[in-house]
């Protein structure tokens, strides 16, 4: 429940379904002690009360707690309590690290700022509205939105599928300000935001401000989801940014396994780490296409376009394009 609460923005909802929720009528069907489940759910309601909790509903097997908007007065009502606070200093820090018995001060970022869906997409962030992303002011936030949509009408001129529906699951593997996937959003798709642990910015606050989805990953390792799950891929700067961290071919054979056949990549990055990229993917059967920077051949920045060829090996070990 306290890890909850630490991933719980001020206002929000957490629903509780099952045990032991009206555990009076069910104790018998659920085969447990009448004792043991009212002893679980005291337990739930002592810990809901120390985070500030307020209970709103409580029907058949279904109980509602919101999350208080007003965090200062339950920090205080917290310390007056003796509540146990996590000593980390970056609550966003939490790669690999175990959870720990101890409560998430809030932010001082009033949920109450956030805008409704789409507005939010645009509207900037209460992180970064209050300085708590550093490196990155309003204006920066700006201009990383117009960039992106500005690469990303670049994008729809080279692969004229974007808008047509094709590409459902997409996957944004260096997601930055989560600018990518609001420039290309439409009721057609949805984006998977991922923000590389060694990134030099912890931007998945904001990515989540704007109403999309995130996650942290290191692409060193494999992403845990299904083979075949996304229908197109945008990597930018990844390979720069995992330059003699990982392998290329190790996070490009991650990609081949994540991706369905026939799906595409976008990857933006530099010239000489396109060249290294175009030549491993020639070897995995992807068809490839480099296209200069929008703002013409000099910019050292390209753009590869890559692929997935649907292809499969008979029983005589020979491939069928």
């Amino acid at each position: 429940m306290m890890e909850v609460d630490r991933v719980l923005r001020p206002g929000g909802y957490w629903v509780l379904s099952g045990p032991p929720i009206n555990y009076k009528v069910n104790y018998k069907a659920w085969q447990r002690p009448k004792e043991d489940l009212e002893d679980e759910q005291n337990k739930i309601e002592e810990v809901a009360k120390k985070l500030c909790w307020v209970k709103r509903s409580e029907r058949s097997e279904i109980a509602v707690w919101q999350k208080t908007m007003d965090s200062e007065s339950c920090r205080r009502k917290q310390e007056d309590a003796g509540v146990n606070f996590c000593e980390s200093s970056d609550a966003d820090d939490v790669w690999y690290k175990k959870m720990e018995p101890c409560v998430t001060p809030s932010p001082k970022v009033s949920a109450g700022d956030l805008k409704p869906f789409p507005s939010r997409l645009y509207a900037i962030p209460p992180r970064i509205a209050s300085g708590l992303v550093p490196g990155v002011s309003s204006e920066t936030y700006q201009d990383d939105n117009q960039t992106w949509k500005k690469h990303v009408n670049a994008y729809k001129k080279i692969n004229r599928l974007l808008d047509t529906g094709r590409y459902r699951n997409i996957m944004d593997m260096n997601a930055g300000l989560g600018s990518f996937a609001a420039a290309i959003q439409s009721p057609k798709l949805w984006v998977m935001n991922v923000v590389p642990t060694i990134a030099d910015k912890s931007t998945l606050g904001v990515i989540y401000e704007r109403g999309l989805i995130g996650i942290y990953h290191d692409w060193c390792e494999a992403f845990s989801t299904y083979p075949r799950t996304y229908d197109l891929i945008h990597a930018n700067g990844l390979f720069s940014l995992y330059q003699d961290k990982c392998n290329a071919e190790d996070i490009l054979l991650e990609m081949d396994r994540i991706l369905r056949p026939e799906g595409a990549v976008i990857f933006r990055d530099e010239v000489d780490t396109l060249i290294k990229v175009k030549k491993i993917v020639a070897g995995m059967r992807w068809d490839t296409k480099m296209v200069d920077h929008e703002d013409g051949p000099l910019v050292p920045e390209k753009i590869l376009i890559a692929v997935k060829q649907y292809w499969v090996v008979d029983g005589n070990s020979t491939s069928t394009q």
